[in-house]
């Protein structure tokens, strides 16, 4: 396996734009791409941009129909269907679509590809972790689902056991449908409470279809107002066991920068130094029980000159081996960047300023009158004995 970690990048992804009045701004992208540039890691991984991803690929997690009405919504935006959640207001056609989202599933695909062959150690897709899209229908700002065509490729390329860790605010959904049968994927996605956030799913008591697939999805909902502590403490008292238990051969994580305090469409009050922390945790992971097999998303995120290019550059560092110090200075010339593109001041610091970050392990007990406590004795209890472990 080579020792080197692999940058997916293509100018082309920052197409990926549903129009000035929606909260997911490309300029997230390429300001992340800058500030990766601005710290040299461009030097420390291999740049590769890898092809779109064919119909045959696509066809192995969305339904032929799909994509024909993805296709005629990019040729002609008019003739969006919004049967097909094409064409919405969270989902607005643009010309294009079809091509630039099946650039960026094929990133994705890529890196797994590479991965999973011994190519390389890592690889990340920030542009990827489009995680709401299901098979026969856009929904949540995504298109193709290229976290689920990466681990669908995965599969068919010999894998037997893949482990998908959804960190975004926002419940993993689309790929837990992908997956929801499938006991060779076993998903895990902490999020906010469906009660308060989209799309309303995620519940504890979803843990996999009757049968073979009864096991396969973990979820932790988080109440609303989490912070730093009790994120880690529900990351740390949920994954590294099942990671364990599992051994998956590739881990394939979601790093949607949402979770932020400053982040405007949720509401947890997650800091970018817990976000690095996590970063750094899912690295571990890979490296004590994949093999190293690391296949790194991005996904949500719409702070996106203050929190988004910082945390996935500090994502890019970790899977480099060459990680961001917390405390450097940002560089002057990407704030000039980042003034020039959107007459914002941008950070001077990677760090808000908590790092390191402090959390009390769920080892040492719990509180069962704590509502974090509660979330995640709810997943662990409905959860962990299907798959043969104590809650």
């Amino acid at each position: 396996m080579s020792g080197r970690a692999l940058l997916m990048w293509d100018e082309a992804v920052t197409q990926y734009d549903f129009g000035s009045e929606h909260p997911m701004d490309p300029v997230r992208l390429a300001l992340t791409m800058s500030l990766v540039r601005a710290y040299g890691l461009d030097r420390a991984v291999d740049v590769v941009a890898a092809k779109p991803a064919g119909d045959s690929t696509l066809r192995l997690v969305h339904r032929e129909d799909y994509v024909a009405a993805v296709r005629a919504a990019s040729a002609d935006p008019r003739h969006a269907d919004q049967a097909y959640g094409l064409g919405t207001v969270d989902d607005p056609a643009f010309a294009g679509m079809h091509e630039v989202s099946a650039l960026i599933a094929g990133q994705s695909v890529g890196a797994a590809e590479a991965v999973w062959r011994g190519e390389a150690a890592h690889a990340v897709n920030f542009a990827g972790g489009l995680h709401h899209a299901m098979p026969g229908a856009a929904s949540g700002f995504c298109i193709y689902n290229d976290a689920s065509l990466a681990i669908a490729r995965l599969l068919e390329l010999g894998a037997e056991r893949v482990m998908y860790v959804d960190v975004d605010v926002h419940h993993g959904d689309g790929v837990q449908a992908a997956f929801w049968e499938d006991p060779r994927v076993l998903t895990v996605s902490l999020h906010e409470h469906p009660r308060t956030l989209f799309p309303q799913t995620g519940w504890p008591e979803e843990t996999g279809a009757a049968g073979a697939g009864e096991g396969g999805a973990v979820n932790v909902a988080l109440p609303a107002g989490t912070g730093d502590a009790g994120w880690l403490r529900a990351f740390h008292a949920v994954v590294p066991e099942l990671v364990a238990d599992f051994r998956p051969q590739v881990l394939v994580t979601q790093h949607g920068a949402d979770t932020h305090f400053e982040d405007p469409l949720a509401h947890l009050a997650v800091s970018l130094d817990a976000q690095r922390a996590v970063q750094e945790a899912c690295h571990e992971l890979a490296h004590e029980y994949a093999e190293g097999r690391w296949l790194a998303l991005g996904g949500g995120g719409y702070a996106v000159v203050d929190v988004v290019p910082r945390s996935w550059t500090h994502l890019v560092g970790i899977a480099a081996h060459a990680p961001v110090d917390p405390e450097s200075v940002i560089p002057a010339s990407w704030r000039d960047e980042v003034y020039a593109r959107t007459r914002q001041p941008g950070p001077t610091r990677m760090t808000d300023g908590r790092w390191p970050v402090g959390f009390r392990d769920w080892a040492e007990g719990y509180d069962p009158a704590d509502r974090l406590d509660q979330a995640v004795l709810a997943t662990r209890k409905a959860a962990f004995p299907l798959r043969g472990m104590l809650a």
